[in-house]
Formats: C-alpha cells, sequence, structure tokens
C-alpha cells in the first residue's frame, strides 16, 4: 500500500492519466495526494472491520480466552437507578471521541426481578437511548452481575468496561464495588468508572450498578412469607408425633426439604424466611431442653450453625436456578414460536396467508392487532391485507413514511411516538416490501430489548416469504412467457413454411395469366397484375415472421466481415427502387472517412431495408427520407430520417416488441414486425438501436453497430478470394 502511493504520484506527474473533477477546472485533478491518502484511509477501514469480524469467528469457534486486545471497544453497564443515563451518554461521548464500537448491557438478576414496572421500563428507555445512539444493546440474566458482564465483554472481545460510581460511597465492609469484582474476576479488561450525580436524598442507597432504591422496590408478598411459615409449621406438627422415632438427623433432613420446596414454589426471600424458622422449630421442639431456646450441649450450636448455612445456601440456589429456569423457558417458548411461523410461512403461497400467519403470531406473543401493507412497483403503499382483527385507525401516510425511509414509525420511536401503532418496515434482501402494523395492547413491552429483538425477526421472515412470493410468481410468469414465446415461433415458423408453397404458387399462375393466348384484357391484366404484388407482399411477411421466428429460436449464424458501410447502402438503395415509387430520391449522406465495420452485410442490408420501409408506410408520397451516418471512438452511428408524423409519445420503445404498430388502428399494411427484426439483427452484431420523434417534425432511426479495429489493407489484399468468387457469392 505504502509503494503504491508514490509509484501512482509518478506516473500522474509522467502525464499517464489525468482525471478532472470539473470538466472546465484543469487545476482541480482528481489524482490529488489528499483524495488518494484518504482512500487509503478508507481501505485500511474496510480490512480492519472484515478482519475484526474474521477474529470474532475464529473466536468463538475456536472457544479462545480473554479478550484480545486488537481493537478498543466500549462496554457500558446500567443498572436501575435514574442515574445510568449519564453512563450511557458518557460512553456515547467516548466512543465518539475514539471512534470505536460500543455495547451497552443490563443485568437482571433474580433480585432485580421485584422491581417495579416504572423502574423497568426507566430501564428499557435507557437502553433505547444507547441504541439510538449507536450502541448494540442486550439484557442479559444471571444470578450475580460481574461473572455476566465478564463472559459478555469476552465473548464479544470488548475490552473496556464502563461502570457509575457514587461520588459519596456507602458500603458495608464485606460487600465490594461492581468494580472491584469485575477486576478481581477479569485482570484481563480495563474499568472505567463515571461518576455519578449525588442524589437529592443522600440517605438512600447509591449503588448503581447492583442494586435498586428502597422506594423502587416491590412491597414484600406477604402472601409468600406466610405460606413460607405454613409450610414450617405442617413440618413441625408432622414430625412431633415422629420424634421418638426418627432420628434428629433425619428430622434436619425433613426440615431442610422444606425449604428447598419453599424456594422452588416462592423464591429467595420466604427460602431465607424458612431456613431461620427451620433452625428455630429444630432448637425449640426437638434439643433438650425441649420447648425451651435455650441448649444443654453446646455441640448444637454447631449443628444450628450448620443447618442454617446450608438452609440458605439451598435455598439460594434453588432460587437461582428457578429463575435461570425460566429465563430459558422463555428463550425456548420464543424460538418455538418463531420455528412454528417460520415453517408456516414456508408453505405459504398467497400474501393473504402470510398476513394471517403474522397476524396469528403477534397475538399470541404480543397479544396485539396486526395487519399487512404491501407497496405497489411504483412504491405506493396499499390498503392492509384482510386479517381476523386488524388494528383500528391505522393511517397509510405514516405507513408510507415508514416504507420511504425503510424506518419504524409509531409508538416508542422518534417518528410520532404519541401513536398507539407501531408501523415497521418490511425490510427483504432486495427491497421493502410493504409495512407491518402492529396495534399492542401493553405498548410498553414492546420497549424491552428482547421483546423488540423478537419483533424485528419476525418482521424480518415476513419480508423474506413476502419476497420469495413476488418471485415464485416472477419465476412462473417468466415460464409461461417462455412457454408462449417458443410456442408461437414454432407456430410462426411452421405458419411460414406452409404457406410458401401456395404464395409461390399464386406468384406462378399470376404470371401465367399474362403468356395465355389471347392475352387477358386491360381489366383481367389489372387483376393479373393486382394478384402478383398482393402475393409478393403476402412473401415479405411470410418471410419476416420466418427470419423472427428464427432469430428469436438463436439458431442464425453470422457471416461477419469487414465490409464498407458505403456499399451496403448503395445496394439497399438500388434494391428500394421499386419499393419507394412516390418519394423524391433518397438524401444519403455518408462522410468520405466511414471506417470498414465488422457485420453480416446481408442481415444489415435487411435492418436498411426495414428502416426505409417503414418510413415509406408513414410518410406522405413526395415527402424526402435522408440516410446518414457519423463514426465515433467506439461506435458507428447509421440512421433513417423522414417527414412524417413522428413516434407515439412514450412508445418509442414498444414498437420494437413483436406485433407492435405505431398506430392500433391504421390502414397502413403490416402485422408490426419489421421493427422487430431490426433490433433482433442489430443487438445480434452487439449493437442497440433506437426511435425518436426529431424537433423539427419526423421520425429517426438509429443504430449504433462496434466500431472495432479493422485489419490492415496488406491483410486483406492476402486473405481476399478471386473476384469470380466473390461475385458469384454475392450473387
Amino acid at each position: 500500500m505504502r509503494s503504491a502511493l508514490p509509484t501512482l504520484l509518478r506516473r500522474l506527474e509522467s502525464g499517464w492519466k489525468r482525471w478532472k473533477t470539473k470538466p472546465n477546472d484543469p487545476d482541480e485533478d482528481f489524482f490529488r495526494k489528499g483524495n488518494l491518502i484518504a482512500l487509503r484511509e478508507l481501505a485500511l477501514r474496510r480490512t480492519a472491520d472484515r478482519v475484526d469480524n474474521e477474529m470474532l469467528r475464529y473466536r468463538r469457534t475456536m472457544s479462545a480466552a480473554p479478550v484480545w486486545q486488537t481493537r478498543e471497544s466500549l462496554l457500558a453497564c446500567i443498572g436501575p437507578d435514574d442515574r445510568s443515563e449519564k453512563v450511557v451518554r458518557s460512553t456515547a461521548r467516548l466512543a465518539t471521541q475514539l471512534d470505536v464500537p460500543w455495547h451497552c448491557v443490563y443485568v437482571e438478576t433474580p433480585h432485580l426481578q421485584r422491581l417495579p414496572d416504572a423502574v423497568r421500563h426507566r430501564i428499557m428507555r435507557m437502553l433505547k437511548l444507547a441504541q439510538d445512539m449507536g450502541a448494540s444493546t442486550a439484557t442479559l440474566a444471571g444470578n450475580t452481575i460481574a461473572p455476566t458482564v465478564v463472559k459478555y465483554a469476552r465473548d464479544h472481545n470488548l475490552s473496556r468496561i464502563v461502570l457509575g460510581r457514587d461520588t459519596v460511597r456507602r458500603r458495608p465492609l464485606l460487600r465490594s464495588s461492581l468494580a472491584d469484582a469485575v477486576g478481581a474476576l477479569a485482570g484481563d479488561l480495563d474499568v472505567v468508572q463515571i461518576a455519578l450525580p449525588e442524589r437529592a436524598d443522600a440517605g438512600r442507597s447509591a449503588d448503581a450498578g447492583r442494586t435498586s432504591t428502597a422506594e423502587s422496590r416491590r412491597p414484600p408478598a406477604w402472601r409468600a412469607y406466610a405460606m413460607s411459615g405454613l409450610v414450617c409449621g405442617v413440618v413441625t406438627l408432622a414430625t412431633a408425633p415422629l420424634h421418638s422415632v426418627l432420628a434428629l438427623a433425619n428430622i434436619v433432613m425433613l426440615f431442610l426439604l422444606a425449604v428447598v420446596l419453599v424456594a422452588v414454589r416462592w423464591g429467595r426471600g420466604p427460602a431465607v424466611l424458612a431456613s431461620l424458622l427451620s433452625v428455630a422449630a429444630f432448637d425449640f421442639f426437638y434439643v433438650q431442653p425441649r420447648f425451651s431456646f435455650s441448649v444443654s450441649d453446646v455441640q448444637y450450636l454447631l449443628t444450628f450453625g450448620v443447618m442454617l448455612v446450608v438452609a440458605l445456601i439451598i435455598g439460594q440456589m434453588t432460587a437461582g436456578l428457578k429463575y435461570q429456569a425460566q429465563v430459558a423457558t422463555s428463550r425456548e417458548e420464543r424460538v418455538a414460536a418463531l420455528y412454528e411461523m417460520s415453517r408456516d410461512l414456508s408453505g405459504a403461497l398467497m400474501p393473504e396467508q402470510i398476513a394471517e400467519i403474522a397476524a396469528r403470531f403477534l397475538k399470541s406473543e404480543f397479544e396485539a392487532r396486526a395487519s399487512i401493507m404491501l407497496a405497489d412497483l411504483d412504491g405506493r403503499v396499499q390498503p392492509a391485507l384482510p386479517t381476523p382483527a386488524p388494528p383500528a385507525g391505522v393511517d397509510i401516510g405514516v405507513a408510507q413514511w415508514a416504507f420511504d425511509h425503510a424506518e419504524a414509525a409509531g409508538h416508542g420511536t422518534d417518528t410520532l411516538p404519541g401513536s398507539p401503532i407501531i408501523y415497521v418496515p418490511l425490510k427483504a434482501p432486495m427491497r421493502v416490501r410493504g409495512v407491518l402494523a402492529i396495534e399492542p395492547t401493553d405498548p410498553e413491552r414492546l420497549i424491552v430489548p428482547e421483546q423488540r429483538r423478537l419483533l424485528d425477526t419476525c418482521a424480518s421472515l415476513l419480508a423474506i416469504s413476502l419476497e420469495r412470493i413476488h418471485y415464485v410468481d416472477v419465476a412462473q410468469t417468466t415460464t409461461v412467457q417462455m412457454e408462449s414465446e417458443r410456442l408461437r415461433n414454432s407456430l410462426l415458423a411452421a405458419i411460414s413454411h406452409d404457406l410458401r408453397t401456395p404464395l409461390s404458387a399464386l406468384v406462378g399462375l399470376a404470371d401465367s395469366m399474362n403468356l395465355t393466348q389471347p392475352p387477358p384484357s386491360g381489366r383481367q391484366a389489372e387483376i393479373a397484375v393486382s394478384i402478383r404484388e398482393a402475393a409478393f407482399r403476402m412473401n415479405s411477411l411470410v418471410n419476416n415472421l420466418l427470419d423472427m421466428a428464427r432469430l428469436q429460436s438463436g439458431r442464425v449464424t453470422l457471416n461477419q466481415e469487414w465490409q464498407p458501410l458505403e456499399e451496403v447502402v448503395g445496394s439497399v438503395l438500388r434494391n428500394m427502387k421499386s419499393v419507394l415509387p412516390g418519394h423524391h430520391p433518397i438524401q444519403a449522406r455518408l462522410p468520405a472517412d466511414l471506417p470498414l465495420v465488422h457485420i453480416d452485410a446481408v442481415l444489415i442490408e435487411r435492418v436498411l431495408s426495414n428502416l426505409l420501409e417503414n418510413a415509406a408506410k408513414y410518410t406522405p408520397d413526395g415527402s424526402p427520407i435522408g440516410i446518414g451516418a457519423m463514426a465515433s471512438s467506439h461506435e458507428v452511428l447509421v440512421w433513417v430520417d423522414d417527414e412524417g408524423p413522428g413516434l407515439p409519445k412514450g412508445r418509442e420503445e414498444a414498437i420494437f416488441e413483436m406485433f407492435e404498430r405505431g398506430r392500433k388502428e391504421s390502414a397502413t399494411p403490416g402485422v408490426g414486425l419489421g421493427l422487430a427484426i431490426c433490433r433482433a439483427i442489430v443487438e445480434a452484431h452487439g449493437g442497440t438501436i433506437r426511435g425518436e420523434t426529431r424537433p423539427g417534425g419526423g421520425a429517426r432511426f438509429t443504430f449504433a453497430l462496434p466500431r472495432g479495429t479493422p485489419p490492415e489493407i496488406g491483410d486483406i489484399e492476402d486473405t481476399a478470394e478471386p473476384a469470380d468468387a466473390t461475385e458469384g457469392s454475392k450473387t
């Protein structure tokens, strides 16, 4: 890369190539040193992005440990504290200054599951803010925050973790901060702490990374704690008659079993209460002296301590595993729902079926009513497809905006956030196919990142299905058109072959009438001439049909040679004298320096003949017809002008189709194959043809042929055939 820049500069200084940014500005060169340096920087950035993605794939495939310091990256961690917004904004500014990617995560522990809805919605809004600022967001589930954060950082190769820090630290001695916990778990990660503003109430807890505020916690679920006490009482009453039968160790096991059951059913808090009540009941009812909390043997204190610790550990582990099982179950349900929807979409054959599948999925997963609005070929959103329960008040204007900008609109977005309906564009790999309108019962539910990602995945599946149906229709239509075209060509070839024999017979009979004795009278002679001319016209049409069938089937092989264009034009003008009896002599404007062209002379004569015949049909008698040519650096242009009414507006390309005529209702003979044959022949030579209406009136048909590099004159003379053979082939 370094050696290429000086080499290119030396070439530019020597006049190798000069491109101007402006045609009339000689001082502004495109290949300036600054432009080349910028292009080199862009190339290096693209290379770095590609190598970084390959490195991540390798680490995930090979399970490589810890973080590779290959690229700066940031990971912001937020909590339920309302001051976490400063962490998000500070990380976004730092990522912008360093020009590095960044992530933002929220770890939801079993303890944080008890947060009220208002706090949870605030967390989701902060994640949405981070996503709008360019972050990749995620909500993680784990028993503790620090190991979960470290695992996410290592999985995504994030080298810096950004955390919030209180200006006033009030922490128990045995309780470490989140930054200390992350540092102890991962010495290879950098920890950046953002100073959080002081609270209005200094007496509140200020650990933004681990705990929630006291006012944000839900009141205790007294029913669960009451049931915890009831379970402990039932175990105590059940074991009381068995005191003389069971050993104290077995009774301890029964109390531990009660703690496990409480943790599984009601969670961590009731399990802690059950642990304390179990130790107290065991001491009061079963340890000597009974019915007293006094202990006669000091060894029982160790039993109580071990029993309490074991009960607490079992309760904590059981509650944590229950939480993890709930999270895994929720994810499995989402994956299963997506699988069922994708399976149903794979069998859908109509857009209405896709709309029904989407409505059913969104109803079960989001408790929302939904409908799909497709776009036509012009990019205009159409009314919603019918569904069992469509959303009310769908605005086509908002849906059109979401379609045009390929961005979501409505509730929870930056565009019309007050709308109760969310408009999600259905972005397929090729283009946006439509808009998905959703009216959820609880709009705040879609703010959760997992739910929003589920919605985006659903929209992607719907868009891909709609695109699949579109291309299936295109393939079916194309297949039908190909079969129709093949059948039509076969019919044309068969009809043209079958018609040539009776047409030849008609021409022969018309000529025989003039040879009979006595010769036909004046009226009879006119009829014989009319029959002969009509037969010739029909024969010309049949020849066009046959030629078109051959060209469409691709069975025509070009006999290309280097030919002077003047000879081809002269041969056409000689042959067209009988076709253009009522017109003025054709005005030919051919420069003397026209180069040789590599063409099939017979077919190019057919093109010029059809263009001249077309001009004769649609122009009044006596009007001139012009034919000209010119050469450019890479092609040779040939055109035919007339003084007629010109081409129909908007049909300049359609008239080159088969069986298309300039005017549908016209007395001019023909079936609309002449221009189609011209285009097929010119395209077979690698050229193009077009028609236009001249500003001064009349039509102009222009076709371009590749110029190429003709051989030297000596080479032509060495390889030329004898003159008599050439003349014989032309004849």
